[in-house]
């Protein structure tokens, strides 16, 4: 079941989620200070093109102590708005029983970008 819906969410936009996020990563990863940024973009572009049958764990860090301060300045300087937009798209899939499971996503995606560092696929 997961085959057909990331090849549904593929087709109809998951490829662009995650072009958008690889670009962003790449803009990010320019910069020294950016790179554990552009890390947590290429994390969210991989969830991004095929969602369905990933799970997201907590607890799995690199970071550390730091996975606090890093998520504060990641909601801060972006991840604000890119939690609106999935949760936006969530509920926007959600009015209709077929976009449930594609609104579902979005809010997996929705979380993992409200604090992506201490988190893993």
């Amino acid at each position: 079941m997961s085959l057909i819906g990331n090849i549904i969410w593929i087709v109809f936009g998951g490829w662009m989620i995650a072009l958008e996020y690889i670009i962003g990563g790449i803009a990010l990863c320019l910069t020294i200070v950016g790179i554990p940024f552009g890390i947590q973009c290429f994390k969210l572009a991989i969830v991004g093109f095929a969602p369905f049958g990933q799970r997201i764990e907590g607890g799995r860090t690199l970071t550390g102590c730091l996975s606090l301060p890093l998520n504060i300045i990641w909601f801060i300087f972006g991840g604000f708005w890119v939690f609106l937009t999935h949760l936006a798209w969530g509920l926007i899939f959600c009015i209709t029983i077929i976009g449930i499971p594609f609104g579902m996503q979005h809010f997996k995606l929705a979380g993992l970008a409200f604090a992506p560092f201490g988190r893993g696929i």
